[in-house]
């Protein structure tokens, strides 16, 4: 069955969706969904997900939205090349892993939250980024002592192969990259990031305009 993505170059659970498919090998067409001229918001694009966000994968003539539900169903339809462990303890900690990410950092830092601050509460961008940088502090340091914990260090998050903690790892880092935020606090962070943009997968999900 075809594969449609509706995304935007630049939102992090669009990146991480891309990142699973091509991790995968699965062929989709892009469907880009402009967030600058709020076409997330026209009639209809909210018949496609009423929320009016992006990522949304249609799949025949379904539709998924949220990237961790949709790269789970990926995970369950396409098994190939698995992006969770089998083992219920392992899985767990990729998941909380992954939702540090998906759940307490991103949705403090995303563009519509952003726009909020400036246009609803006045912020200028210094006290925009003084914002970001806070919440990225939080966020990482947490990332950051969760991998210093591990028993075994891998090539990955949890593993020689990227999983479903890597996929949200690398979106988050270009994020921080782009707002100009310190990372060399986070070496491990880094050094995961730096060899997952080494693949092909990973390379041909990077944000292009």
């Amino acid at each position: 069955m075809p594969i449609r993505l509706f995304d935007y170059f630049r939102s992090s659970a669009s990146y991480r969706v891309r990142l699973a498919l091509n991790l995968k090998g699965l062929e989709y067409t892009q469907i880009p969904i402009d967030l600058r001229l709020a076409e997330q918001s026209t009639p209809p694009y909210l018949k496609i997900n009423p929320q009016g966000l992006v990522p949304a994968l249609q799949i025949g003539t379904e539709i998924i939205s949220q990237s961790l539900a949709i790269i789970e169903y990926l995970d369950e339809i396409y098994p190939t090349i698995p992006l969770l462990p089998k083992d219920p303890l392992q899985r767990a900690k990729i998941r909380s892993f992954a939702q540090i990410i998906a759940c307490d950092i991103h949705p403090l830092n995303n563009l519509r939250v952003l726009n909020y601050l400036r246009d609803h509460l006045q912020m200028n961008e210094d006290q925009k980024h003084h914002y970001y940088h806070h919440w990225l502090k939080q966020g990482f340091d947490t990332l950051e002592e969760k991998l210093k914990q591990s028993t075994t260090k891998h090539t990955f998050c949890f593993g020689n192969t990227p999983c479903l903690a890597d996929i949200c790892l690398i979106p988050q880092i270009y994020n921080a990259q782009r707002f100009h935020f310190d990372l060399t606090p986070y070496p491990i962070c880094l050094k995961i990031s730096e060899h997952a943009n080494k693949l092909e997968a990973v390379i041909k999900a990077y944000p292009k305009e």
